[in-house]
């Protein structure tokens, strides 16, 4: 990434490098040519930077003070739009109806509803942290998932099953891996929705049942080595089952396969339909 900042002495916004082209997730500010600060909101970051043998302290103060209000401010916003969110989620849904197992991605994935709800032809996979439900993800017929927008992400949650009495429990990152998995082996799974948020669920599971013995069960993206870029869900799998001290499950795929990442798309494959999209 090549940034060609502005003295303009106001806040500029630029992309994040680990975020798609446009997010603007970036910020900065040159407040003189020896002290600057910068930031980047959803890695909860911000930082002053300053010349070798500063000779305005004054305006290093002032770039300090900068940053904490910029951080202030973008937490209050950040909390509003959170708050707001949380609200949403809850009415939508306590107004849902059951999850229909004839929506057109439960029927591709050959799976039941279990807990899901549905808003029009949406299903919701509903989202908590610590019991309450923050947010929540909608799944469209086509498949596109989407949350609620300014709502938490970060160490967010479901479940498939009941974890009370259970004997094992499983973590995995989507909802359908986490379906497929309680359906072939009975146990609870919860729903990490992603593999950034393994460690941080396996974490507060790990405090919830200290005694547990508690599988992660990783998604292989192994196409994405060839384009540059980790196996980011084996990596983070991994990661999350040393945090904890649990056992790790990685899918064995068919001789010759090329498309299947998780455990939908194996079961999927086995039951002789495909991955599923």
């Amino acid at each position: 990434m090549t940034l060609a900042p502005k003295a303009s002495g106001r806040f500029e916004r630029f992309d994040a490098p680990d975020k798609p082209k446009g997010n603007g997730n970036g910020w900065y500010r040159i407040h003189s040519p020896q002290a600057a600060s910068f930031g980047i909101w959803h890695l909860d970051v911000s930082e002053v930077v300053t010349l070798n043998d500063v000779s305005n302290s004054e305006a290093v103060a002032q770039s300090r003070l900068e940053a904490i209000r910029e951080r202030d401010r973008r937490d209050r916003k950040r909390q509003q739009c959170e708050a707001q969110a949380a609200e949403k989620a809850r009415r939508w849904w306590s107004e849902a109806a059951p999850g229909d197992p004839a929506h057109p991605w439960l029927a591709r994935k050959r799976l039941p509803p279990h807990a899901l709800r549905q808003h029009g032809k949406v299903l919701l996979v509903p989202l908590y942290v610590e019991g309450g439900l923050v947010n929540l993800e909608r799944i469209f017929p086509d498949g596109n998932k989407r949350t609620l927008a300014g709502g938490r992400v970060r160490g967010v949650a479901s479940l498939i099953g009941r974890l009370t009495g259970a004997g094992r429990v499983l973590v995995a990152e989507g909802w359908s891996t986490a379906a497929a998995l309680h359906e072939v082996m009975g146990c609870p799974v919860v729903v990490a929705r992603n593999a950034d948020n393994l460690a941080l669920v396996a974490r507060r599971l790990r405090q919830r049942l200290p005694d547990a013995d508690i599988t992660i069960c990783g998604d292989d993206d192994r196409h994405l080595p060839a384009k540059g870029k980790p196996n980011k869900g084996s990596v983070e799998a991994r990661h999350a089952a040393l945090a904890i001290g649990a056992d790790l499950l990685m899918p064995s795929f068919c001789e010759g396969c090329r498309h299947c990442t998780d455990f939908a798309d194996v079961r999927l494959c086995r039951l002789g339909g495909g991955h599923g999209g």
